[in-house]
């Protein structure tokens, strides 16, 4: 017998889904939950082994609850309500752990084959969904490297100098004059207590602002 939650804060679709479950021998619809706070407080006393998981509630949504159940209860398999088939919301709940997903009108086979393989512990995914939720995440942009010392600007010389590229080169890159790049230099060294490109370059290394 397989235990069955319903997560969904709407009572239409939770209703819905139990009269269809309710209807079939190796399934038990031990609780409904109305968001994921519910479904957390929830799990360990009714021991689900799969749970049908809505993704946008209030108080906690789906995204949330998921990540929880991956690290509290890894055991339990989760599926996926979603009303669209394209939606990021439910690449990142796959993302997070989710075995597959269900769109909200699926045929009542439809429901009963992504229960049962997510009880069996198999993912069921079309292959250009499969491709998007293996696709790398992308990372976050990092701030841009700053030191307090240095004005944006000589910092934009510095790195251009660590590159090894010359007072003329840098100036006709950043559109200044070659004695505004010197002088942004001999402010450097000033700040940094050295005396040469070289050791104002190590200095601005060890402080990570040459990427």
């Amino acid at each position: 017998m397989i235990r069955v939650m319903i997560t969904d804060d709407h009572l239409i679709v939770r209703e819905g889904l139990r009269l269809i479950l309710e209807t079939t021998d190796d399934l038990e619809v031990v609780g409904e939950a109305v968001d994921g706070a519910e479904c957390l407080r929830l799990v360990p006393e009714l021991k689900p082994d799969v749970i049908l998981m809505d993704l946008q509630m209030p108080r906690m949504d789906g995204i949330t609850a998921i990540e929880h159940l991956r690290k509290d209860h890894p055991q339990i398999a989760i599926v996926i309500l979603t009303t669209y088939n394209e939606d990021d919301l439910m690449i990142r709940g796959l993302q997070s752990g989710a075995r597959g997903y269900l769109l909200k009108d699926s045929s009542r086979e439809n429901l009963l084959d992504a229960i049962h393989a997510a009880a069996r512990g198999e993912t069921l995914l079309k292959p250009d969904i499969l491709a998007r939720v293996l696709a790398p995440q992308p990372k976050p942009v990092s701030a841009p490297q700053t030191d307090s010392m240095l004005t944006e600007r000589e910092l934009e010389v510095l790195q251009s100098a660590a590159r090894g590229e010359r007072n003329k080169e840098i100036a006709f890159k950043l559109g200044i004059t070659e004695r505004t790049v010197k002088a942004h230099l001999a402010s450097i060294y000033q700040k940094y207590g050295v005396d040469s490109r070289a050791a104002a370059v190590a200095v601005a290394a060890q402080k990570g602002l040459l990427g």
